[in-house]
């Protein structure tokens, strides 16, 4: 199938089953079974995984598993389990992982809610984190050391859009050792852009949340794996406890089965803004792996097939009180730290702080801009009366 087939097909037998185009809502924590002969078969298939059982709520109902099956086919993975929200993919994916004794390489320009999980929780339960330049590459090798169980990357980054050689990366550490486990946060591009698991990751993290909701209502997060690395995800992800609403679990369906042409109407007026951007004599440059000009494009362009609607800007000369004078007079990008949803939104950027293997050089603060899907002219628009404010502050 092509991924527009998929979008719209994958996962579906769950809701043929009851003669529907939507597998229904399972709301349910007690499953009950006709004999003892069924509940130990049923007990064993969930224990094991062996197929997708009704055995008990947390452990997945066919409206999970639509969803599940749905991503997995996206992302090309093995198998895919749920959590409920982003950030609980990512901190379920490493703590399936690691260990006390453990070491971990985190991308230096990493989400920071990760960054404070590994500050704080992974190194309460004795897990070493190591920051490491997004642009290392292949030179990941020399970072590793013998207690070193995971690499995380995210391409790319949510703040900076520093671009990462995930290839090179993959290469590198499973060459090392290959039970390895090269993570990624795909957030950024979703599965319709990026394959990273046909790349060299192991596992692939989804914050639902933005893109495959799609309308700024449902928090919720996945984790794709391959083959290998599956039975320990499944296994410590039961273990955790961690599990999603099915309700928010249906409507993230329901958003996924838009993504194709929601995140292709992003890159458009995204591309058409971030142009604009550039010809701005405010502006030092767009932080945009889409665009030509930008120190990550050629990545890009080699491992990805579209880019979405999240992307930075550096002023020349700012400040911090010519930054929110633009930004609290927006009429079509309310303040938001999330995206990925229909509308636009804006916050100030400041990366800086979140910095210890390298540092942000660039002027503070920048904005960090989600073009929705409205009128880009009409965003423009605004955007222009934006900076007169901006310009009005700083110069004034």
């Amino acid at each position: 199938m092509k991924e527009d087939t998929k979008i719209i097909h994958g996962g579906g037998k769950n809701a043929l089953k009851h003669g529907v185009v939507n597998t229904p809502v399972y709301r349910a924590s007690t499953v009950v079974f006709a004999d003892t002969d069924q509940m130990q078969t049923a007990s064993e298939g969930a224990i094991n995984h062996q197929k997708k059982v009704h055995f008990y709520g947390r452990k997945g109902s066919p409206t999970s598993w639509t969803l599940e099956e749905a991503l997995t086919d996206l992302e090309q993975g093995y198998d895919t389990v749920l959590a409920p929200s982003g950030l609980g993919a990512v901190t379920t994916a490493l703590l399936c992982f690691l260990k006390a004794g453990d070491h971990l390489l985190m991308v230096d320009s990493v989400y920071e809610p990760t960054r404070r999980f590994c500050d704080k929780t992974l190194a309460r339960f004795g897990v070493e984190t190591t920051y490491y330049d997004p642009h290392v590459g292949a030179g990941v090798a020399d970072l590793i050391q013998p207690n070193t169980t995971v690499v995380f990357t995210e391409s790319p980054g949510s703040h900076t859009f520093e671009m990462q050689d995930l290839p090179a990366i993959a290469t590198a550490a499973h060459g090392k050792d290959e039970n390895i486990v090269v993570m990624i946060d795909n957030t950024w591009a979703s599965p319709l852009f990026h394959k990273p698991l046909t790349l060299g990751a192991d596992i692939s993290i989804q914050a639902c949340t933005k893109y495959i909701v799609g309308h700024s209502d449902v928090m919720l997060g996945s984790i794709t794996s391959v083959e290998k690395h599956y039975p320990t995800l499944y296994s410590g992800r039961q273990e955790i406890g961690v599990a999603a609403s099915p309700d928010d679990v249906y409507l993230a369906t329901r958003g996924l089965r838009t993504l194709g042409v929601r995140l292709r109407q992003h890159e458009i007026n995204t591309m058409k803004i971030a142009k604009w951007f550039q010809t701005r004599p405010e502006v030092d440059c767009v932080l945009y792996p889409a665009l030509p000009e930008d120190p990550g494009h050629e990545l890009w362009k080699r491992d990805f097939t579209g880019a979405s609607g999240l992307f930075g800007v550096i002023f020349k000369k700012t400040s911090r009180e010519a930054a929110y004078a633009m930004l609290n007079g927006m009429k079509y990008f309310p303040l938001g730290f999330s995206w990925g949803g229909y509308e636009s939104l804006m916050c100030a950027s400041f990366p800086k702080k979140g910095r210890t293997a390298t540092e942000w050089t660039y002027a503070e603060p920048g904005i960090r801009l989600h073009i929705g899907l409205e009128d880009p002219d009409d965003l423009i628009a605004d955007l222009e009366e934006g900076l007169a404010r901006f310009n009005a502050v700083l110069n004034g």
